[in-house]
């Protein structure tokens, strides 16, 4: 309810909103897009750093699949996992608020 009350000052045509909409929301915009930047440079980071699942082709050359060998790391690469969805969700809600700011202010 509060959000609605919210979305409609915003698109009501009374002065005072109108000043806000032009001081404020280009400021937002540009928050909100530093904010997409950072995020998404993470991710593709995130992503470059993570391990393969695979061992590519270990039965050829003999390398013994082991309990170790199979979880040497899973904590790190687990984390780097939890962030990369904590932070897909993160840009989820940033792109549909930053597209909430445009259809309120274009300018």
């Amino acid at each position: 309810m509060k959000l609605l009350s919210i979305l409609n000052l915003l698109l009501d045509e009374n002065t005072e909103v109108s000043s806000f909409r032009v001081n404020v929301i280009p400021v937002l915009k540009i928050i909100f897009a530093a904010l997409i930047a950072v995020g998404s440079i993470f991710m593709i980071v995130a992503v470059i750093c993570q391990k393969g699942n695979s061992n590519g082709i270990s039965g050829v050359t003999g390398n013994a699949d082991t309990f170790y060998n199979r979880n040497k790391g899973a904590s790190l690469q687990g984390i780097i996992k939890k962030w990369m969805v904590i932070d897909a969700i993160v840009l989820f809600v940033l792109c549909v608020g930053f597209l909430v700011l445009n259809l309120i202010y274009s300018g």
